[in-house]
């Protein structure tokens, strides 16, 4: 077999991180261990009823075997403009401020290629959603961190930057409710980001992949509520989170028209849309009962009581997450994250994310995912109390 290299762009891209873990969890299973996974993001619950019969019922459709339109049917875009006003009473013009994509993540890596050119300069949040270092890469762009400390509520602190910083960015993410902190933010903050990407030209992507999921009767807010949100950036939202829709790679960007146009030119050379049963489905999803979407919300958080509670009781000083569907959990001082996670893996079989893997200012934390049934994370936290580390 002939063994041909890889182009210097793959070769440039960061290590998928998420991949390593799997195979140390992969292992563990392969040896008959029964691992508790916490380590990954895969929502455990099927999606609703409703929607799966929606594509059922799509797939018998003709139409719907052919080529999409390049850019998506009317009706799932105008469903999504219709779902923002009823949610967070924004307005969207379906056809110049919603483009349909195939998943966040997506759309995600696609914006830096869309609008930076090799060497431009881009703020990303540390600790953030590795992926974002991925459309960094693929544009050849510089990547900026902005710490995300636990003192600030892991908001970033604009003033930290310096002005030099500020005025070689021309973009910026961010990711309320936050993966992997489990932080909101609320319109002050959106409205002071606003305020910076007017003063220094830097186009906001908001990365609301976790905006179903809130707690404490608080629902999370949406960047483009703050005034004047929607001339400075975009929002990304997918059907992954809120729905249960993961495999189902479907989501959207809202905002800005002049962002919009670049990913549906961009998106226009890489794909034909989605297939149709699939919109039809997320139109569905969007547009009918919400009650799901309810439901799904108060079993994450009477998993997130009832793991946070239990991790206490043992000693452990933790902070419940105010959205996501993530706890960021201070690991103990003898440990880096990287360690106290593969100890967490050999001695309970329990599978965290390291905090490292989300940049540098993740170390000394792990990520927990409440991803799997109550009755698990209490096992979770029986097996974290035999160690005796608290």
């Amino acid at each position: 077999m002939v063994n041909y290299p890889q182009s210097d762009l793959l070769k440039s891209l960061p290590k998928q991180f998420f991949a390593s873990l799997t195979a140390k969890v992969g292992e563990k299973l392969e040896q008959g261990h029964d691992v508790i996974n916490l380590g990954q993001g895969n929502p455990d619950m099927p999606t609703p009823e409703h929607i799966v019969k929606s594509l059922q019922s799509a797939a018998d459709n003709p139409q719907n075997h052919k080529y999409s339109p390049f850019q998506g049917f009317p009706y799932l875009k105008k469903a999504a403009a219709d779902f923002y006003k009823r949610e967070f009473d924004v307005e969207l013009n379906p056809e110049t401020e919603i483009a349909i994509l195939f998943g966040g993540k997506a759309g995600l890596v696609e914006i830096p290629q869309c609008l930076l050119n090799p060497g431009d300069s881009i703020l990303v949040p540390d600790p953030g959603y590795p992926d974002y270092w991925s459309g960094v890469a693929l544009a050849k762009a510089k990547m900026v961190t902005m710490p995300l400390r636990e003192e600030n509520n892991f908001l970033p602190v604009y003033n930290e930057l310096s002005a030099d910083q500020l005025n070689a960015a021309k973009l910026m993410f961010l990711n309320y409710p936050n993966n992997p902190t489990g932080a909101v933010a609320n319109q002050d903050f959106f409205q002071e980001t606003v305020d910076l990407s007017r003063s220094h030209g830097i186009c906001i992507i908001h990365d609301f992949a976790y905006g179903g999921i809130g707690f404490d009767g608080i629902k999370p807010e949406s960047f483009l509520q703050a005034e004047g949100a929607k001339e400075v950036g975009i929002e990304i939202y997918t059907l992954s989170k809120t729905f249960n829709m993961a495999g189902w790679r479907v989501g959207f960007a809202a905002g800005n028209e002049s962002v919009i146009t670049a990913l549906n030119l961009m998106q226009d050379h890489l794909y034909v849309s989605l297939f149709g049963a699939v919109q039809e489905a997320a139109a569905a999803a969007l547009s009918g009962p919400q009650d799901c979407v309810k439901e799904l919300n108060s079993i994450y958080e009477s998993r997130r009581n009832s793991f946070i509670s239990g991790l206490r009781e043992i000693g452990w000083d933790v902070q419940a997450p105010k959205g996501s569907f993530f706890a960021w959990l201070k690991v103990p001082e003898q440990f880096t994250s990287e360690e106290f996670a593969d100890y967490l893996l050999d001695k309970a079989h329990i599978a965290v994310a390291p905090g490292i893997g989300f940049g540098d200012f993740g170390e000394g934390y792990v990520r927990a995912g409440l991803l799997t049934s109550e009755d698990r994370l209490k096992e979770a936290v029986a097996r974290i109390q035999k160690l005796n580390l608290f």
